[in-house]
């Protein structure tokens, strides 16, 4: 290849942590009976042709079922991803992942990155060895993204749909596009490699947090999830709020309540958060609602995550409490 030919190649680089788009199953008809993680990024690559003027390159960082998704990859993903936003050379960041956890990640990445490139996540609802596999596909839309010129922020691309990673949520069980960007609506659509955007690039949050300060393999601050129902009570809160006060290693730090339509609790889990407040632990209130947003009243005691779902206000929680430590 000419000097002149390599310069002007878009350079994408594809990052690999598992899930089903890297699964296999003993039969090609069986899409739900697979072990995930076992495809690595490099062969789901094999197969795939880069679009004219992108040049790939690959590289493992976890290879796991998304499910169990931790932390400490979040950590490794965010440092490459740094490393690399900052590199000229390269265009854009592709990342393969499961679905289950998808939403978090993204969430987290667009927390903590300032992604003046675009970094793309992308899946699959059926593992590699399916009778007719989407990771593929994904993977090559997620790298016409990637590869975009002016593109920019988190993105996840699934069935031919870009999500921003901020507003992304897993809405099915099985379909192959199983995701939304909910009242948000899609940032835009790729159609045979090329990118139809629907409203303007994702931004980072202003005064994103300066991961280099914190990202290491250290736990992270605790926040759990608790769901108000019907019949719900707070003895969960309480056990929470006791390991607290006895000081147990990796006591909770944080509390987010998966609650009823704008905001609302049970009363027990309102009275007990209460308790977990008086505690010093904090606690934020996001809905169960697929859509919508919490609307403040006045006088509320139990600050509210906005239009976040649970999980990723959970993360949001836990990224304040990291903030709070490192000033």
């Amino acid at each position: 290849m000419s000097d002149q030919k390599a310069s002007t190649q878009r350079r994408v680089l594809v990052l690999g942590t598992g899930g089903t788009i890297a699964g296999r199953a003993a039969s090609s008809g069986d899409n739900i009976g697979y072990v995930a993680g076992q495809v690595g990024v490099a062969e789901l690559l094999a197969g795939i042709e880069a679009p004219p003027g992108v040049a790939l390159e690959a590289e493992q960082v976890a290879q796991v079922d998304s499910k169990d998704m931790e932390f400490s990859i979040w950590c490794a993903l965010a440092r490459r991803c740094m490393q690399v936003l900052a590199d000229p050379a390269v265009s854009g960041i592709v990342i393969t992942h499961g679905t289950d956890t998808l939403e978090e990640t993204a969430f987290f990445l667009h927390s903590v990155l300032q992604a003046f490139k675009p970094v793309v996540l992308t899946c699959a609802m059926r593992p590699a060895t399916a009778l007719s596999p989407d990771g593929p596909q994904n993977v090559r839309d997620a790298i016409s993204v990637a590869a975009t010129p002016d593109a920019r922020g988190v993105t996840v691309a699934c069935a031919g749909v870009v999500h921003a990673g901020r507003d992304v949520q897993k809405v099915h069980t099985y379909r192959t596009d199983a995701f939304s960007s909910g009242d948000a609506g899609p940032v835009g659509f790729v159609e045979e490699g090329e990118v139809r955007l629907a409203r303007p690039w994702p931004e980072g949050p202003q005064g994103a947090h300066h991961v280099r300060q914190w990202l290491s393999d250290l736990d992270p601050p605790r926040v759990e999830i608790v769901l108000s129902h019907a019949g719900a009570r707070g003895a969960l809160i309480d056990a929470l709020i006791a390991e607290r006060m006895q000081g147990a290693p990796g006591a909770v730090h944080g509390l987010v309540l998966a609650a009823t339509g704008n905001g609302t609790l049970h009363h027990e889990i309102e009275q007990a958060a209460g308790r977990a407040q008086a505690a010093g632990i904090r606690v934020v209130r996001a809905t169960r609602c697929a859509q919508g947003r919490i609307l403040a009243k006045p006088g509320d005691s139990i600050a509210d995550a906005g239009a976040l779902s649970p999980v990723k206000a959970r993360i949001a929680l836990q990224l304040e409490l990291l903030g709070s430590a490192g000033a």
